[in-house]
């Protein structure tokens, strides 16, 4: 019993240890994108990020679309995709939904869908998401 317990222990420190290495590399590419040439850029939508609550999906986009993505090196995208990804889901959950809601093939893309082909700088895959969707994920009524 004791061996299976200490195996277990072992286990939750390698996850941990882990958790908090990957944590740490997201920590420093976020501090190299807000230090590098496009800091005042990235320092607006990062703070954009952190308060999706108070805009709505067709400001975002609007927001990324003014961004010169080309001009951007494509760690640094990266780094703003993952941004935005944990931003998003954090976003839901204080909402109650599920972290993760990706539409069907036959739907219209999500909003992070849309943008993350803008900053990729490809055509979303199947199309904008429509206006009754960006007012339902922003939580407006009709």
């Amino acid at each position: 019993m004791k061996r299976h317990t200490a195996q277990a222990e072992k286990e939750f420190r390698d996850k941990t240890r882990l958790l908090r290495a990957w944590k740490k590399f997201h920590r420093e590419e976020r501090d190299a994108a807000l230090s590098g040439p496009h800091r005042v850029v990235l320092s607006e939508l990062f703070r954009a990020f952190d308060n999706l609550a108070h805009i709505k999906p067709v400001q975002l986009i609007g927001l990324l679309r003014s961004i010169n993505w080309s001009a951007v090196d494509h760690q640094t995208r990266l780094t703003v995709l993952h941004e935005l990804n944990v931003a998003i889901m954090k976003y839901r959950e204080r909402r109650g939904a599920e972290p993760i809601a990706d539409n069907l093939f036959d739907e219209p893309d999500t909003p992070f869908r849309v943008i993350r082909a803008i900053i990729h700088q490809v055509p979303a895959t199947r199309g904008e998401a429509s206006p009754e969707l960006i007012r339902q994920i922003s939580g407006e009524v009709k």
